[in-house]
Formats: structure tokens, C-alpha cells, sequence
């Protein structure tokens, strides 16, 4: 079997839900990705958030991708551009604004009282502490790892002897479940409280 059939098998797979599919295309082309994203957005952080986000659409949109149109590699590339141009987009406008942003919250921060934020912290915390649960226990670790412990996803990869590669399809996988698991408790009737946005 060619590649280029298998990368299809597995964009069919993919389409179908299996996770696994998803973490063979993923170890197969995550370091080639990565370096395409690097040199468009050169930063190590904002070309992993690049990878992590090819794959998160890879998941939700494999149905799209017809073999007859090309290789999966060139589709793949095209949408990894865009997500990286975007963030560049949004960095430089985050950029031009932070210092007057910055100004402004901390005038606002002395002037109004923190009862609103405060209450808002603690329901966004009870919400992601709930998402969390729902995880399996290995998605939990590195995610309770990375984002608590403050570890790396190299350090996490040491820690517990797994291989980095599947440190970073966990950590992918968990933020895609946790997104759906949030956005459904958006569509619960007590998640649209008044004051309280996400």
C-alpha cells in the first residue's frame, strides 16, 4: 500500500471517529508541520498552537478531504498556513492594543470592586474542574500537569516515561474534548447566568 493510500485509510478513519487514526497521521506529519508552521510564524509557541490547531480541524473536518483532489500532505499544508497567518493576524493586533488595554484594566481593577470577577473565576473553575473529570485518567494527568503543575509537555514526556509524541496527541485530543465539553455546558440553562460571561 502507498502512502498516499494509507493517508487516506486513515483521513477515512479519522472521518469516522477513531482516535487512533488521528494519533498515527499525527506522529507520522506533527515535526514536518511544525517546521512549515515555524518558518511562516517564528515562534516555537505559536507553531505548536499552529500544529495543535491543524489537527483539531484535521478531526472535525477529515470528511473534506477527497484524494482525488490531491495529497493529503498539500491539503494539509494549505490549512496549516492559513492558521498560522491568522495568528500572526491576532498577535499583531494583541500587540498594538495590550499597553492601552493593560492601562485601562488596572484604572478599572482600583475603581470597581472584584465581587463580579470573583464570581465569575470560581464558576469558570467549577466548569473546567467538571470538563477535567470527564477525561480519561491519562488525559487528565498531562492535562492536570501542563496546566496546573506547570510542567512542559517535554518534562511530563520524563516524568512518566511516555513518549512526547503521545504527550502532545493526549494534550491535543483533551483540549478538543474539553472544548466540546465546555461549549456544551454553554447550552445548559444555568451556564448563560446574567453578568457571566466566557
Amino acid at each position: 500500500m502507498t502512502e498516499s493510500m494509507e493517508d487516506s485509510r486513515l483521513m477515512q478513519q479519522i472521518a469516522e471517529r477513531d482516535t487512533s487514526a488521528l494519533e498515527l497521521l499525527y506522529d507520522r506529519y506533527e515535526r514536518a508541520v511544525y517546521s512549515f508552521a515555524y518558518r511562516i510564524v517564528g515562534d516555537p509557541m505559536t507553531a505548536e498552537e499552529t500544529v495543535q490547531e491543524l489537527f483539531l480541524r484535521v478531526w472535525n473536518n477529515a470528511e473534506r478531504y477527497e484524494a482525488s483532489q490531491g495529497k493529503l500532505t498539500t491539503w494539509m499544508f494549505v490549512i496549516t498556513r492559513n492558521i498560522a497567518v491568522d495568528m500572526l493576524r491576532r498577535k499583531s493586533k494583541g500587540a498594538a492594543t495590550m499597553a492601552v488595554e493593560n492601562e485601562s484594566l488596572a484604572a478599572y481593577a482600583d475603581e470597581q470592586t472584584n465581587t463580579e470577577q470573583e464570581v465569575e473565576r470560581k464558576w469558570e473553575g467549577t466548569r473546567i474542574r467538571e470538563a477535567l473529570s470527564q477525561l480519561n485518567s491519562d488525559q487528565q494527568q498531562v492535562i492536570e500537569s501542563i496546566y496546573y503543575g506547570g510542567l512542559t509537555q517535554q518534562e511530563v514526556s520524563s516524568r512518566y516515561g511516555i513518549p512526547l509524541g503521545t504527550v502532545k496527541s493526549r494534550v491535543r485530543l483533551a483540549m478538543k474534548q474539553l472544548q466540546k465539553l465546555l461549549a456544551d455546558a454553554e447550552l445548559q440553562p444555568d451556564a448563560g447566568r446574567e453578568g457571566i460571561h466566557p
